[in-house]
């Protein structure tokens, strides 16, 4: 019989790892740029996953992180909207890849400490929603990572073409470049057939 609790983590590290793999190899810029409307970057990605796990995994189950220093200003009930989805000049990638490690690690142990059934309470969800247990939040953390890790993976892809979830798995067919442009713009005129309908 497999354990439960070991297999939603190894499905929760592997988001991790996905997500911080992103940053590898760009420079302090790419790792900043804002490549969607809504400044979608993939520093920004890696700091919001820290927050999340710090909150989900530390304050739900009244094991904060932040007791002998002073939480980030991002991580505040007053910080400007969306504080955590972006880095400043002064926060360094080492700093925010440091702390999603040091958030993992508090993460784990919290999974390790409590059982799957053990309750929580979500303070920042609405009353008759804040009643959790790990095994609820677990679910959602791992859903939530993966869903970053898909969005760091379409970034990723538009400022230098890498794709995949690990370095030497990206987990798509064959081509080179030249057929994937090809392949682009068979899509796009379907696309526009279908649009002109």
């Amino acid at each position: 019989m497999s354990d439960p609790k070991a297999e939603l983590l190894r499905y929760l590290q592997s988001a991790r790892e996905a997500l911080v793999w992103k940053l590898d190899g760009l420079s302090a810029y790419d790792v900043r740029r804002p490549l969607t409307p809504t400044g979608t970057n993939l520093l920004g990605l890696v700091k919001h996953a820290a927050g999340v796990e710090l909150g989900y995994f530390g304050d739900t189950f009244a094991r904060p992180y932040f007791t002998e220093e002073p939480p980030p200003w991002w991580y505040t009930e007053d910080a400007e909207p969306n504080a955590d989805m972006w880095a400043t000049a002064e926060e360094s990638r080492e700093q925010i890849v440091g702390l999603y490690h040091r958030a993992w690690e508090h993460s784990n142990r919290t999974i390790e400490a409590l059982a799957l059934d053990a309750a929580g309470e979500v303070p920042w969800w609405p009353r008759e929603r804040r009643e959790v247990t790990l095994h609820h939040i677990l679910v959602r953390v791992i859903s939530d990572t993966h869903r970053h890790a898909g969005h760091a993976d379409i970034v990723r892809e538009l400022i230098d073409g890498t794709v995949g979830m690990w370095k030497d798995n990206d987990g798509i067919p064959p081509g080179d470049r030249t057929w994937w442009e090809s392949h682009r713009s068979r899509l796009e005129q379907v696309a526009r057939e279908v649009g002109r309908g």
